[in-house]
């Protein structure tokens, strides 16, 4: 592996780690909050990662004693008009959406707590994996804020009734209720948690970078569409996916062990 390469910015980690980008979260003292400024970090570091083909995986963590807490409280003081609000809501959406556009998988490293914005970004990351100490929350409710936005990204991994519990009540649910329920993928030790997040991320670094990127686009696109679109377009990705000379070459490699 590379000699890790270091970018420390005020608000954000970025270590390069060829195949492997790690991106932090990095205002600890402030739970990570999404604050305008950091949330323009964020997608500023990942639409640059996006075109760099080295970079197979994205881990994105947070400094400190928490993921993150949603977003920065402090930015939503009553001077803050009905276009402010607009502005802001539709900042975190085009942040939530490059993650899904990334060509390249994002695995959430969670621990502590991930609240409203916050679980709502481990909801729009490809894959997240949590320390059994980590708890999740869209407790906007509890201030008389209804977390909607949170709600698209949680309502596309769990089940309806199970998202309005958590929108409607505010309650958090632990690490292993958020497994069982489609949140996260794995649950694991505060002390394994870099390390199982890390092998995952290797596991899928070591496949067809291509591959990964249409298929994971394709998987996106077919979930808003009726069956018959989402089968049609299923089957044109396949088709081009199997042209691919990357792909040749595997499915000729296994047809020869096969004589």
């Amino acid at each position: 592996m590379q000699p890790a390469a270091v970018r420390e910015e005020a608000q954000l980690l970025i270590e390069r780690a060829p195949p492997i980008a790690h991106v932090t979260l990095n205002r600890g003292d402030k739970f990570n909050a999404l604050s305008s400024s950091l949330m323009a970090d964020l997608k500023s570091a990942l639409d640059e990662l996006a075109t760099e083909r080295e970079i197979r995986v994205v881990i994105l963590g947070g400094a400190g004693r928490a993921f993150c807490a949603g977003h920065d409280l402090r930015e939503m003081g009553p001077t803050v008009d009905l276009d402010g609000f607009r502005k802001l809501f539709a900042q975190c959406s085009d942040l939530m959406l490059t993650i899904q556009r990334l060509p390249q998988p994002v695995i959430a490293k969670v621990h502590g707590v991930a609240t409203a914005a916050g679980c709502q970004l481990v909801a729009m990351c490809d894959l997240a994996v949590a320390s059994s100490e980590a708890r999740f929350a869209v407790s906007g409710i509890n201030l008389g804020l209804f977390c909607a936005t949170p709600s698209v990204a949680l309502g596309r991994n769990m089940l309806r009734k199970q998202v309005m519990e958590m929108l409607l009540t505010g309650d958090f649910i632990d690490a292993e209720t958020a497994r069982a329920r489609g949140l996260v993928n794995r649950v694991v030790s505060p002390q394994q948690l870099g390390e199982e997040t890390e092998r995952l991320a290797m596991q899928i670094a070591a496949k067809p970078r291509d591959a990964i990127a249409a298929g994971k686009a394709l998987f996106y696109r077919q979930l808003e569409l009726g069956i018959d679109s989402a089968y049609e377009r299923a089957g044109e990705s396949m088709a081009c996916n199997a042209i691919a000379g990357e792909t040749r070459k595997g499915i000729q490699a296994f047809i020869a062990k096969m004589r």
